[in-house]
């Protein structure tokens, strides 16, 4: 029952912090963009919370052996709740909107490594697949609830700022209250096996299928509706279609959790790659076919969020104490690296061509797919002997 109430509370923290990502993202962009901020400008303020998750990365085991997770998790919604009120009134002030930025990376980037960390330890095994696919679906459905909120109150309204200050603050209120201080993350004391760079070598399939859907997400977010618009889609239409494809992304995740209990799960990732792969490379036929478009970005959606789903629990599967803490702050890394990768080098093969976009994506669940079948191979070698 305990373990039940701490799920729900770590599940609720990270709905906030998706739902703080999802509007404040747009909302920064959008309003620098109507005060007359250069692309450049923009692009580097937007960059700054992946920044945040990479140096969150590079710090977690050093934070881990100075103070507790309780404390860390209060410093970091604190951190957040500053960073997110601060957009109000730094909006003119570039360098330290910025820093802001960067700030606010950090805390997101802590809360998800504990928070990922702390529910594969405290979910029931038997359950692990459907526990960690309701976390990251929480996580997706409240981020697609950002740009929502700013299509409801406007970009130039506070309340969007106040909502999410106020939403961070409830959460903070929560943690300090019901997040018992004996709760660590076996860490302190204990020697790791390897270090944030070397889970790599560790668990390259994993690593790379983080890395895929980090750049999948920021691709479907930033160029996707650029891509649709380019075949006569109304700027609206072309938006939704992202939502669409995160939309999936969110609804197949607890069902596929289900699944991945009741089936080998690097046989599962290695389905759902090739079925992104599938899709990707469809996509140039599709586009011009709206009647199976749609239906096949809820199942690029499911496929490519299914990717990350599987990696987040087959580390709870293979790592624990602080070799679980170290591979996911690997993974928070990789994430910042494939968020800041992402709309660069689809943005550089769309240069004249929009199918440089599903071509980017071909590659990159090519790639995965090659590591995910590899990971398969070794894992099946390893059981018959």
């Amino acid at each position: 029952m305990l373990n039940r109430g701490l799920l729900s509370l770590l599940i609720f923290a990270v709905s906030v912090v998706g739902l703080t990502m999802g509007a404040t993202l747009p909302l920064v962009s959008l309003r620098l963009h109507n005060a007359g901020a250069t692309s450049l400008i923009i692009g580097v303020v937007s960059a700054m919370p992946a920044a945040g998750m990479i140096l969150a990365a590079a710090l977690t085991h050093l934070a881990c052996r100075h103070f507790s997770g309780r404390t860390l998790y209060l410093g970091c919604f604190v951190l957040c709740t500053l960073s997110a009120g601060s957009v109000e009134w730094l909006e003119a002030s570039v360098i330290p909107l910025a820093l802001a930025r960067l700030c606010m990376g950090l805390g997101m980037g802590l809360i998800v490594i504990l928070g990922e960390s702390w529910v594969n330890q405290l979910c029931n095994p038997n359950t692990r697949g459907q526990t960690v696919a309701f976390y990251a679906a929480c996580f997706t459905g409240c981020q697609l609830g950002g740009p929502l909120l700013i299509s409801l109150l406007g970009t130039q309204s506070a309340y969007p700022v106040l909502i999410i200050a106020m939403a961070n603050l409830v959460t903070l209120a929560l943690v300090a209250y019901r997040l018992p201080k004996g709760l660590g993350l076996h860490s302190e004391g204990e020697a790791r096996s390897f270090s944030l760079l070397g889970f790599v070598r560790v668990a390259p399939a994993l690593c790379i299928a983080v890395l895929f859907f980090s750049f999948f997400d920021t691709v479907v977010l930033s160029l996707f509706p650029v891509y649709a618009t380019a075949y006569g889609y109304a700027v609206g239409v072309a938006a939704l279609m992202a939502s669409v494809i995160l939309g999936g992304d969110m609804l197949f995740q607890v069902p596929l959790g289900w699944l991945s209990d009741r089936m080998d799960r690097r046989a599962l990732h290695l389905g759902c790659g090739l079925l992104t792969l599938g899709i990707s490379l469809a996509l140039p036929w599709l586009i011009g076919n709206p009647a199976l478009l749609w239906p096949a970005l809820v199942l690029l959606g499911a496929a490519a969020g299914s990717i990350y789903t599987l990696a987040l629990i087959l580390i709870g599967e293979d790592f624990r104490g602080a070799d679980l803490v170290t591979a996911n702050a690997s993974i928070g890394m990789l994430w910042g690296l494939g968020s800041l990768a992402g709309p660069l080098l689809s943005g550089a093969m769309m240069e004249g061509n929009p199918q440089g976009l599903p071509l980017a994506l071909c590659l990159t669940a090519s790639v995965f797919a090659l590591a995910a079948f590899n990971a398969l191979r070794l894992s099946r070698r390893v059981l018959s002997r």
